[in-house]
């Protein structure tokens, strides 16, 4: 299904423990969402990240917050008195990204909230996949909400397509970060994991996913004669990442020996 798209109608408070400083939102359905700015230092590529990871773990069976469009008027400027943050309304002017806001939720404490192995190895799995490098005991991006684990912030992940020259060549390559997951240990039942997950995510599945992906964040490259090309990358990338044997499993395993 499409992704829905709010408007953007007021800014209400900005999140400063994130480096490309997201922000707490309303939009014009009244609801509260977390907005990834595009104008961020990380630019269009991030939230290109937290697109089709965040689709792809909600196809997974993971728990997600539903992720929208969000339309941002670079006037909402004009009503904040921080000079950092006009800059930022004002640069990300247009489609933005966001988050369903859950009020309440807390965040993942790993001495606290302990998973059961299968979903520990699915989200291992998943961020494997998805070459996601932020997802250690410092910086979890967990939430705990409504007594479910939920995932957040995948901005860092995707990391090959700021090197597209190279990028479908790494597709089958293993991830020696995952020995830094703050669930490694906790994933005794990666096999399990490895055939449950990789079947839900079909071609057809990765194809709708990647097609969500606006042109307005796909960048000139020099490797790609248009948008179409490059969104087409994205979708070849997981389909020979997903075909087996899939080394990015064999790396976490590894990983947890070490």
């Amino acid at each position: 299904m499409p992704l829905r798209t709010v408007n953007v109608t007021r800014y209400v408070t900005p999140l400063r423990e994130g480096g490309s400083l997201p922000a707490i939102v309303e939009g014009d359905d009244d609801g509260l969402y977390v907005l990834k700015f595009r104008g961020a230092g990380q630019g269009p590529k991030a939230l290109i990240a937290e697109l089709v990871a965040g689709e792809l773990a909600r196809a997974a069976g993971l728990s997600m917050p539903e992720i929208v469009f969000a339309q941002l008027d670079g006037d909402l400027a004009r009503t904040e008195p921080d000079p950092e943050i006009q800059d930022l309304i004002r640069a990300s002017s247009g489609l933005n990204l966001a988050l369903d806001y859950l009020p309440g939720s807390v965040t993942f404490d790993p001495l606290v909230d302990h998973p059961d192995a299968a979903l520990a190895s699915a989200i291992v799995w998943f961020d494997a996949l998805v070459s996601n490098v932020d997802r250690s005991a410092r910086n979890a991006n967990m939430l705990m909400w409504h007594r479910r684990l939920w995932l957040i912030d995948h901005g860092a992940a995707l990391y090959f397509h700021h090197n597209w020259s190279t990028g479908l060549q790494r597709s089958d390559a293993p991830f020696p970060m995952i020995k830094d997951h703050v669930l490694l240990r906790r994933a005794t039942g990666l096999r399990e994991a490895d055939a449950l997950m990789s079947a839900r995510l079909s071609p057809e599945i990765i194809e709708r996913i990647t097609q969500l992906i606006p042109d307005a964040w796909l960048q000139e490259d020099e490797n790609f004669p248009d948008a179409t090309a490059q969104r087409e990358a994205y979708f070849r990338y997981f389909v020979q990442r997903l075909q087996s044997p899939h080394q990015f499993v064999e790396e976490a395993l590894r990983a947890q020996h070490l």
